[in-house]
């Protein structure tokens, strides 16, 4: 039996190497060239709001306009502070959830609440009527 097995040829292990931060990186980069589809409200309100804004850019664009621009840029940078302003650049670089992700973490969160909540009262269940058996006998 020994000398079956001394017979066979071993195979040669492989370890796949780990995935690299520049390979993760350039996998992300390339599934974000994918188009994105867009729920019904966002379809929606991009057919509402579309035309509103490509009608402020042109009116923004236009040449009479061209001396306020700098004024008015000051103007917004007075009135709104930094913290807006940064926060909604931020806002911009969000990836958000889809909606059926949404749902799923949703849910996620709720049996978890609900597993944590029944621990919890269960350990003061038992607490309570251990300290009365002990301290009220």
């Amino acid at each position: 039996m020994a000398d079956k097995l001394a017979d066979k040829p071993k195979k040669k292990r492989t370890v796949k190497n780990p995935e690299t931060f520049r390979e993760r990186a350039l996998k992300v980069t390339a599934e974000g060239d994918k188009p994105k589809k867009t729920g019904f409200v966002k379809r929606s309100l991009g057919v509402i709001f579309r035309p509103l804004g490509r009608l402020i850019l042109a009116i923004v664009h236009f040449p009479l306009f061209k001396p306020l621009r700098r004024p008015l840029r000051i103007l917004g940078k007075l009135l709104v502070p930094a913290y807006f302003r940064n926060s909604w650049k931020e806002l911009k670089l969000v990836t958000w959830p889809s909606w059926r992700e949404s749902i799923r973490l949703t849910y996620a969160v709720l049996i978890f609440a609900v597993i944590f909540g029944g621990a919890v009262a269960a350990v003061d269940y038992g607490l309570d009527s251990l300290f009365k058996h002990i301290l009220l006998k």
